[in-house]
């Protein structure tokens, strides 16, 4: 994709390059993120400058629409069909195929009559080749669960430690930290009952294809209860697909009409009202269609329910601070809709329910990757660090790694909502400001009748953080939740650029563009 990115992009190519091809665009983004559909907005206007001839305008699919991304891409992609079947008409003796009639699965599952369930499946039994990864996580031995914030606080959130030594695993501030996590066990016994499936049951799986693979998380052979503890996603919030699929194997005349109804472009309201709106899961729709559920074939399982993702965590720990060990801070998800039972977080809280106390070691499958800060290795350069809530993860540990390296140029802006509830790692801070380490700079948004928030304690502090940018190549990092706090951020920098630097607004934009250029405004949130 690289290459081909490359490719496209160069200069010298001419603009009659793509002048014989017809092309459309279809992207998929999220508009609470500022580069919303960037790039398909530039694929589209490439091809255009290279003479490719566009079928229909860019579709820019947006999740944080109330019908998700189909509600842009239903009538462009009814739009489309248009056109390409007045370009190539289907051939003569064929025909579309109409709706509820399923495709082949992608797999056929194997019973084995002899073979039962045993626990030499449950990871690979190769050994691993390099550091670890999503194919060879390591077992990482959890050594402490702790939960941070004060018992009336509304959000459990839990600061996890674990054992790394001996795993090849090293990282840096800013690195991310990877968690495979597990349904409930009581998830996992529900799910075959609907479905009809014993958990000891064991299976080989083969693809129906030559050129298709088997997926390489699952063993073979498989249990029924390891395909349905860690690799079924059956607490993810189904898609419009889930829907049509499961019409198609419906022998339930009443269901499969109600489920042909949801996956229907017309339905789509209906489908928010009834699925996405609560947060309604697999496994909950599945109960609610008993006797569609239990005619679902095996072998349609993979292609029906979507793999369990990894869970990305900001790594809060430095190996300089503390060798062999990894932390990170979680915010348990846990939260009402109005459905019976609570909305639960898979990993969040699959992690809060683990007790390393217990008889037995804990261990929890994980990996590193690089993430999305990089911290300036210069020790004289200074660095501004803005982090709510659990957004101050990869500064502690940047601060940790820094302050180990003897660099204490750190200004770090935290909020949260009450100093007694939510503050982390409090304790910390104060020892590094009394040892000249760090400048902490604190928002409690709740305990006044005004709020206040760091965008606000930004602004008071402006001259100093136009020294530290302008005059002393300071570094600006932000980190937390997207919905309103980044843009918050960035309009009080522009109006310290403005103020205290005294640059024109357009100026200050493109100063703080310069800034993001250079990797000295550097953001990681997430929505």
């Amino acid at each position: 994709m690289k290459n081909f990115w490359r490719f496209l992009f160069r200069k010298n190519l001419p603009p009659t390059s793509l002048c014989q091809m017809d092309f459309a665009v279809l992207g998929l983004g999220d508009s609470s993120y500022a580069k919303f559909n960037f790039v398909a907005k530039k694929l589209h206007r490439r091809l255009l400058q290279l003479g490719g001839c566009a079928l229909l305008p860019a579709c820019l699919g947006d999740d944080q629409h109330e019908l998700g991304p189909d509600a842009a891409i239903d009538p462009w992609l009814h739009d489309l069909w248009g056109k390409v079947l007045g370009l190539y008409p289907v051939p003569p003796g064929l025909s579309m195929i109409p709706p509820g009639v399923p495709l082949p699965s992608k797999f056929t599952l194997q019973f084995l009559q002899e073979v039962s369930r045993t626990e030499e499946w449950c990871g690979p039994t190769t050994d691993p080749q390099g550091p670890p990864s999503e194919l060879q996580p390591f077992l990482a031995p959890m050594v402490s669960n702790q939960r941070v914030t004060g018992p009336s606080h509304f959000q459990d959130v839990r600061l996890i430690e674990f054992d790394i030594a001996g795993s090849g695993i090293s990282f840096a501030a800013g690195d991310v930290v990877l968690i495979q996590p597990e349904n409930s066990a009581s998830h996992v016994q529900q799910f075959c009952q609907v479905l009809g499936l014993d958990p000891d049951w064991c299976f080989t799986l083969q693809p129906r294809e030559p050129d298709v693979s088997c997926p390489a998380r699952l063993p073979q052979p498989c249990s029924v209860h390891h395909l349905v503890s860690r690799y079924l996603d059956i607490t993810s919030v189904p898609r419009r697909s889930f829907f049509e699929l499961l019409a198609g194997l419906s022998p339930d005349e009443l269901e499969q009409e109600k489920l042909l109804e949801f996956s229907s472009a017309q339905g789509q309201e209906g489908l928010y009202d009834y699925c996405s709106r609560p947060r309604r899961t697999i496994l909950e729709v599945l109960c609610d269609f008993p006797h569609t559920a239990g005619a679902v074939p095996p072998d349609y399982l993979l292609d029906l329910i979507p793999p369990i993702r990894p869970r990305a965590f900001s790594i809060t720990s430095s190996l300089l601070a503390l060798p062999g060990r990894l932390q990170i801070l979680v915010a348990v998800v846990q939260y009402w809709t109005r459905l019976k039972e609570p909305r639960r977080g898979l990993c969040s809280c699959w992690l809060a329910s683990l007790d390393p106390g217990q008889a037995g070691p804990i261990r929890v499958p994980l990996w590193v990757r690089p993430g999305g800060l990089t911290f300036p290795k210069m020790p004289d350069t200074p660095v501004v660090m803005v982090g709510p809530g659990t957004g101050v993860a990869p500064f502690r540990a940047a601060i940790q790694e820094r302050v180990a390296q003897g660099q204490t140029g750190n200004l770090l802006f935290f909020g949260c909502r009450h100093r007694d509830q939510d503050f982390y790692w409090e304790a910390e801070w104060r020892e590094l400001e009394r040892r000249g380490c760090l400048t902490l700079v604190t928002a409690f948004s709740r305990e006044q009748e005004q709020k206040v928030y760091v965008q606000q304690r930004l602004r008071e502090l402006g001259p100093l953080v136009w020294e530290l940018l302008d005059r002393r190549g300071a570094h600006f990092y932000l980190a937390g939740n997207a919905k309103s706090m980044p843009a918050g951020v960035t309009e009080a920098l522009t109006s310290i650029f403005q103020e205290h630097g005294g640059l024109s607004s357009r100026d200050a934009a493109s100063y703080l563009a310069r800034l993001q250029r250079t990797l000295r405004f550097q953001v990681e949130t997430w929505a």
